[in-house]
């Protein structure tokens, strides 16, 4: 009878602590979101100033109607599309990881991407693929294209976005591999430069079992292929 009510009590601290911890959690990361929020707030005058500047360098009347707001637009604009710098797997993840006995390939594929490159400042967008192959641990399919958005709403190229998204992957799950593709549009080579209207750029990077077992990595290419 004590060992049951042993049993009944340990496991009352211990669905009592996973909810204290839980809260916590959640406190701190609203707590995160209000500071980050607030930094925001206080750099907009600061960039507002700064594409006002740049308006009237390209020799644009800033006090024309047209453009009266548009430093304060590109301001917050220019916030949010490198809004991943502010964020991190962890504030995304948000406990969505889940013990699962699945051994077998995960594919996300199609995930929209867009970014700016670092160089020009321009859009480079497309299409991202991500499989995996869970070692005991799943994530929320969502968190995947979470995952990818934290880095590409930052100045990035192609090659370090890539990279990123399957190192993130693999610290989070601790996978046996984790395959990424992306393929992009570049402005800067379409809008500027060599203005070359169809050209995409393909970058990939294997971990784990995706790098050291060809069959698994031809598999992963033949499938996210498919459409």
């Amino acid at each position: 009878m004590s060992t049951k009510v042993g049993d009944i009590v340990e496991e009352f601290h211990s669905n009592n602590g996973d909810r204290i911890t839980d809260k916590m959690s959640t406190v701190h990361r609203h707590h995160e979101t209000s500071r980050k929020e607030s930094e925001d707030e206080s750099r907009l005058p600061a960039l507002e100033a700064a594409y006002t500047d740049i308006l009237r360098h390209l020799g644009e009347d800033t006090d024309r109607e047209g453009l009266l707001r548009t430093p304060l637009r590109a301001a917050k604009a220019i916030q949010f599309l490198t809004k991943g710098y502010h964020e991190t797997i962890d504030d995304i993840l948000n406990n969505a990881i889940f013990d699962e006995d699945h051994d077998e390939m995960v594919i996300v594929k199609d995930i929209d991407m867009f970014s700016l490159c670092e160089h020009h400042m321009v859009p480079f967008f497309g299409k991202v693929h991500i499989g995996y192959i869970p070692n005991k641990k799943v994530v929320g399919l969502s968190k995947l294209a979470r995952i990818v958005e934290i880095f590409s709403r930052r100045l990035q190229v192609q090659e370090r976005l890539t990279k990123q998204i399957a190192t993130g992957i693999s610290e989070a799950l601790q996978p046996k591999g984790v395959a990424v593709v992306i393929e992009a549009a570049h402005m800067c080579m379409v809008m500027r430069g060599v203005q070359k209207m169809n050209s995409r750029t393909v970058t990939s990077a294997m971990l784990g079992v995706y790098l050291e077992d060809p069959k698994t990595r031809e598999e992963f290419l033949y499938l996210s292929r498919r459409t």
